[in-house]
């Protein structure tokens, strides 16, 4: 239940960093829910991305793991 649970937070974390850093990068503002609630710079967007990553991988490496044990 936990390497799910840190999957989904990965995902989510990882899609609201890309859709942030996105629309500075290429857009006239940040997109995603998050920019509605705080102004985040883009270097933050990059690193939410970054962290999304990695509990995304580890999460979903975890879940690999434990279906090829079963």
């Amino acid at each position: 239940m936990k390497n799910e649970a840190l999957a989904v937070i990965g995902w989510i974390a990882l899609v609201q960093g890309g859709l942030g850093a996105g629309g500075r990068l290429f857009g006239d503002g940040p997109w995603g829910l998050l920019q509605k609630w705080w102004d985040i710079p883009t270097a933050g967007y990059l690193a939410l991305l970054v962290v999304g990553i990695a509990l995304a991988a580890v999460g979903e490496t975890a879940k690999a793991k434990k279906k090829a044990k079963a």
